[in-house]
């Protein structure tokens, strides 16, 4: 029998790497066969593993004839060059959110994916999760009406877990902007049909010794009258997970006693460039790196406390399901446990590139999104509201 799987390489082996290879090592649809990363003890690490080849250079890795599709995991910064090299070489991808941190090269990366006749897509984002999709589909049935209203609230410690200084540099993708609000933004517009039609934002950065945005509340206007807002911090405060059951973002169960662990375990750093080698040193093939592809979650995957309001019931989005809140009574459209993580994403993959299925977190989607973020940074800045220009709509989820 033929073997049908798809032969994935891997630009970039550091932490977005590390959290998608559950996914990556779990889907018998896919087989790892090559990789590269500036670091030596990550290109060794992925060859112990994998068996694998493990190329020193980009280019290197992309004129390999025996590559399908190549995943990129490089820092935000570089992105559109790593994208656009694989397309180049007639690589379909799957790419890291965000896109790419300017509308320049998110143009670019959907023009070459269009010139090379292959596919791009964008993720993992958290749209991705079976809760968020399972949500769209019920909306999309019928059942409860238009959405009206969407709030969506996610407070964590994003901003003090291990960061290099470009993760806390805005101009070079650092912050929650991009980083967090690419998920947020990409759930509110899946719900809400994609058109956001104008957004007014304010920021926040508070802590001069982590000089970037770290907090952030947009309104968001949409074609067909919804509006949503998000509001995301990463003070490492107040924690969300406690409205999902204490089940963090991965669907891990969390321990409450855990609490201001990032902000602890970071006073022990004394400087940035410290925080750094600390950061290399537990992600894959650092000398601190522990292995562990495969623990099963006890939920799905979330992005914080999302509820929808229709036209004829409201749904909040749980690690577990769907809560449907009708006239006269609730119910919870439960999903099983997944076995595999993010599964998801590896399903719109596999569609494209086996059954020629136009991805749903396509570039000219993703472009929109990242459309959103840059305007809640405008927006912050001008306090004014920003109109958009490059919105598309959601296309309608597989069953």
């Amino acid at each position: 029998m033929a073997d049908t799987r798809i032969r994935l390489g891997v630009i970039g082996l550091g932490r977005a790497f590390a959290l998608m290879l559950p996914t990556l090592t779990n889907d018998e649809r896919l087989s790892l066969v090559a990789a590269t990363d500036p670091r030596l003890e990550a290109r060794a690490q992925f060859v112990r593993d994998f068996g694998g080849t493990a190329y020193d250079s980009v280019e290197a890795l992309c004129a390999d004839d025996s590559l399908e599709a190549v995943y990129v995991a490089t820092p935000h910064q570089m992105h559109a060059e790593h994208v656009c090299t694989a397309l180049r070489h007639g690589k379909h991808v799957l790419v890291e959110k965000p896109m790419a941190i300017s509308m320049e090269e998110c143009q670019a990366m959907v023009e070459a994916a269009e010139a090379a006749g292959t596919y791009l897509i964008v993720g993992h984002s958290h749209s991705f999760d079976a809760p968020v999709l399972q949500a769209r589909r019920i909306i999309e049935s019928g059942l409860t009406g238009a959405p009206r209203m969407v709030v969506a609230q996610n407070y964590t410690d994003f901003l003090y877990r291990p960061r290099r200084p470009e993760e806390l540099d805005t101009a070079k993708g650092g912050g929650v902007i991009f980083s967090q609000g690419a998920h947020q933004v990409e759930i509110v517009r899946l719900l809400c049909g994609g058109m956001v039609r104008s957004v007014r934002a304010h920021t926040g950065a508070w802590d001069p010794a982590r000089p970037t945005e770290g907090a952030y509340s947009a309104l968001m206007e949409f074609e067909e009258g919804a509006f949503a807002s998000a509001t995301y911090s990463g003070y490492g405060y107040y924690d969300t997970d406690e409205l999902q059951g204490w089940v963090g973002e991965m669907g891990h169960r969390k321990r409450r006693e855990d609490y201001g662990m990032a902000r602890r375990n970071l006073a022990h750093t004394q400087s940035g460039e410290s925080e750094a080698a600390r950061k290399a040193s537990v992600t894959y093939g650092g000398a601190l790196y522990q292995k562990n592809s495969h623990r099963r979650a006890e939920a799905h995957q979330h992005f914080g406390h999302i509820v929808v309001s229709c036209e004829r019931a409201d749904l909040r989005l749980t690690p577990f399901g769907v809560e449907v809140f009708g006239d006269a009574a609730r119910m919870l459209q439960a999903l099983p446990a997944p076995y595999v993580p993010r599964r998801e994403v590896i399903d719109e993959l596999w569609r494209a590139l086996r059954e020629g299925v136009r991805p749903l977190h396509d570039g000219r989607w993703s472009m929109a999104t990242m459309e959103v973020c840059l305007a809640i940074l405008a927006s912050a800045k001008t306090r004014q509201e920003v109109e958009m220009r490059h919105q598309v709509p959601v296309s309608p989820i597989c069953a």
